[in-house]
């Protein structure tokens, strides 16, 4: 099961995209304010500075000013302490993946107390007292520790379950070993709860379509019986005036070769006449 979480979380970092290897050398300032686009940082709810270069390991940029920000990612950036990182009180989601943390995680606590998905993986955290700062986090519900030295402590997925016991998910699996959900079927249930038409809905009106042009269908063969029926009607009509003109037709022939056989008669009385004269 080890070897599945390592997958998992392998996974996990290898479909991670990584918007800022081409600009790997930015500092994170510089790419904050890039990020930004000509937009207030009260407009801003998703903001990913990856692969930027922080100062002094500091989180640098990033400001009080933020106040919708929902979604913050600093992924592989060096940055080795959160003591400068701003106030984010709608916070939620957390990436600080392949970075040097190894403490100065109560600074999240006070900072973003509404998190619920934090993703530490591939930092310097080596020992349990390093995360139970994070017992602040009350509504904290997935974390992931994949590729930090903790995860080879004995009995540690028991043990940080036990020092968090809000916390759900950890290295993407809970305590009966089920996958967390994906966070892109959430959205989609989101939008959904926001008004958007569940796809089925649109199987369930083609279906009706379909049912409805069957049913049509059917409805339509006893016509095609009674036109059948009548056609054969037609038939059996057109071959009674057959056989009537047929029959006709020989009278009419017996009684011209009567007529024929009555003159021929007549002839013959009238040549013997002639004879006996």
């Amino acid at each position: 099961m080890e070897d599945q979480w390592a997958n998992c979380g392998h996974q996990r970092s290898a479909d991670r995209p990584d918007p800022g290897a081409a600009e790997a050398a930015m500092d994170m300032k510089k790419r904050i304010t890039l990020e930004l686009r000509n937009r207030s940082p009260a407009e801003i709810a998703e903001l990913v500075v990856d692969n930027s270069r922080s100062a002094d390991g500091e989180v640098e940029g990033l400001t009080e000013a933020f106040t919708e920000l929902e979604f913050l990612s600093m992924v592989n950036v060096g940055l080795s302490s959160l003591a400068k990182l701003p106030s984010l009180p709608k916070l939620h989601k957390l990436e600080l993946s392949d970075n040097n943390l190894s403490g100065s995680l109560d600074t999240l606590s006070e900072k973003c107390p509404n998190l619920t998905y934090l993703n530490l993986s591939g930092n310097k955290i080596k020992e349990l007292s390093n995360v139970e700062a994070l017992q602040n986090l009350k509504s904290l519900q997935s974390l992931d520790l994949f590729n930090c030295d903790i995860t080879s402590l004995e009995d540690y997925r028991e043990s940080v379950f036990e020092l968090l016991p809000q916390v759900t998910y950890l290295d993407g699996f809970d305590q009966e070993d089920n996958e967390a959900p994906d966070s892109e079927a959430d959205d989609e249930d989101e939008d959904a709860e926001d008004g958007a038409a569940p796809h089925g809905d649109y199987d369930d009106e083609d279906e009706e379509d379909e049912d409805g042009s069957e049913g049509a269908g059917l409805s339509f063969q006893p016509n095609r019986v009674d036109q059948d029926d009548d056609d054969d009607d037609d038939n059996n009509d057109d071959d009674d005036d057959d056989d009537e003109f047929a029959e006709e037709e020989e009278e009419e022939q017996a009684g011209v070769q009567g007529e024929k056989r009555k003159r021929d008669g007549d002839d013959e009385g009238e040549d013997d006449q002639d004879e006996d004269d």
